[in-house]
């Protein structure tokens, strides 16, 4: 596996063990519906997340969650439709991006929460 993958993989499952210990229930993982992939669909009370990781080994290039851009984020509402049109799933939705930065000595993780809604075009 390239690096970059693995440290997006290392990324991904930091994320879901961040949201399992505030109390999210992990509903799926690595969602893909044509294009999109969602990596991280979680429930907590009435409320479906669908999060974005971003993983970066550096900020030199800037912050993980800068690179969600607006294509991405069309892409990931495309997937959360047919996500709940799947599942039949009800609840208020809300789109997330975890940020993860891997340094020398840790994983440093911010959840940003309801970090876009797209906009249909």
């Amino acid at each position: 596996m390239a690096q970059h993958n693995e440290t997006g993989k290392k990324g991904e499952i930091a994320a879901a063990n961040f949201l399992l210990k505030k109390g999210f229930e992990i509903l799926a993982t690595n969602y893909r519906f044509k294009k999109a992939e969602i990596d991280i669909i979680a429930k907590q009370n009435n409320r479906i997340v669908f999060v974005e990781v971003k993983t970066r080994s550096t900020d030199f290039f800037g912050f993980p969650e800068e690179f969600v851009d607006k294509k991405k984020q069309q892409l990931i509402a495309k997937a959360a439709a047919q996500f709940i049109e799947e599942t039949k799933i009800t609840g208020e939705i809300r789109f997330d991006i975890i940020s993860v930065l891997e340094t020398k000595e840790q994983l440093e993780i911010r959840h940003i929460e309801d970090a876009f809604f797209p906009i249909s075009e």
